[in-house]
């Protein structure tokens, strides 16, 4: 009777679990484009992408640098674009937006986050106060013929879409945040970017495009949302950098005590040797083909290891069980 008391409560146990609990897939990163890579079943070319599955979503960040090998590549990883729940675009270069209209052929109502610029190629509006008014010119020199509407919208490089321009840090879904910045270098002043936020149970997962406002900008503006970072991955923008740059670049991430990084696509070789040398074993490969999965026992995998290991797999930790990188969440995660 005891046992079948104890069996009872049991039962009664598991039906009051989340019904969530039992179908939501632990997070996942699969790179699908990039400039380098091991996996022979994909195309390198200039360029990012990534599939985010996280919290029952599955979201696309960026879209290569050509369509058709965008196209390619998705089909080689075995990725359904009809079952995207959204798609985060960081900014308007072109190495970053090709594949989108091989999106829109197949999900042209997937949402599509992108950065808000007065008049950027993903579409926007303004107050028509935006420009100067003469009323003593006659109608016919005066723009909308001096009666304009209220809000002007502009046109976008698509000329289908769901697009979703976006000023600020928004949160998408539940624990899922688009972090916006503004870049202040040199020959990207004013560009707009966002990167990608994903909370997990040992902090969050950072994914950025290029990193123009600065990769540790970036980063400090995603620890306001949760100061433990689990995971950066993407492209860090110090494709040219000098030494003395990059130097300040891996002591800039370390002092964040950042678990793992993934650099790709604009971060640069020599940026790669030096952060390879400052992280160890922190320091997670990301070519293109790469499948980063935060399963229950907390491994990474990457198929044809070169470079970082003798065996043709190389596995990652990255949700350590215990030790010194093991951060408690304090928030409640999603």
């Amino acid at each position: 009777m005891r046992l079948l008391s104890r069996l009872a409560i049991l039962g009664l146990s598991l039906l009051a679990l989340p019904a969530f609990a039992a179908d939501v897939a632990a997070p996942r990163i699969t790179v699908i484009y990039d400039a380098f890579g091991d996996d022979p079943a994909l195309e390198k070319d200039w360029g990012f992408a990534a599939l985010v599955e996280a919290g029952g979503k599955r979201i696309l960040f960026d879209t290569g640098n050509d369509a058709a090998i965008f196209a390619r590549n998705v089909k080689a990883k075995g990725i359904d674009l009809s079952r995207l729940d959204a798609v985060v675009m960081s900014h308007r270069h072109a190495d970053h937006m090709a594949g989108l209209v091989e999106v829109l052929k197949v999900n042209p109502q997937v949402p599509v986050y992108a950065p808000q610029e007065g008049f950027g190629i993903y579409g926007s509006s303004l107050p028509s106060s935006f420009y100067r008014k003469d009323a003593t010119l006659p109608s016919r020199m005066r723009y909308y013929d001096g009666e304009p509407a209220e809000r002007l919208q502009f046109g976008r490089a698509w000329p289908t879409g769901n697009f979703k321009p976006l000023a600020e840090t928004t949160e998408i879904a539940p624990g899922v945040w688009t972090i916006a910045a503004v870049s202040d270098t040199p020959g990207t002043r004013e560009l707009r970017e966002l990167s990608l936020a994903i909370r997990t149970d040992k902090g969050l997962v950072l994914v950025v495009g290029c990193s123009h406002p600065g990769i540790a900008s970036i980063v400090d503006a995603a620890a306001k949302i949760d100061p433990q970072i689990h995971l950066v991955i993407g492209g860090f923008h110090f494709v040219n950098a000098d030494d003395t740059a990059i130097a300040g670049l891996a002591d800039a991430l370390k002092a964040h005590d950042i678990q793992y990084i993934a650099p790709g696509h604009c971060t640069g070789e020599p940026t790669f040797a030096a952060l390879l040398k400052a992280f160890g074993d922190r320091y997670l490969y990301a070519g293109v083909g790469a499948v980063l999965d935060f399963g229950k026992d907390g491994v990474a995998s990457r198929p044809h290891g070169v470079g970082l290991g003798d065996a043709d797999t190389v596995h990652y930790r990255l949700l350590a069980q215990d030790g010194e990188h093991d951060h408690r969440h304090v928030a409640h995660a999603h």
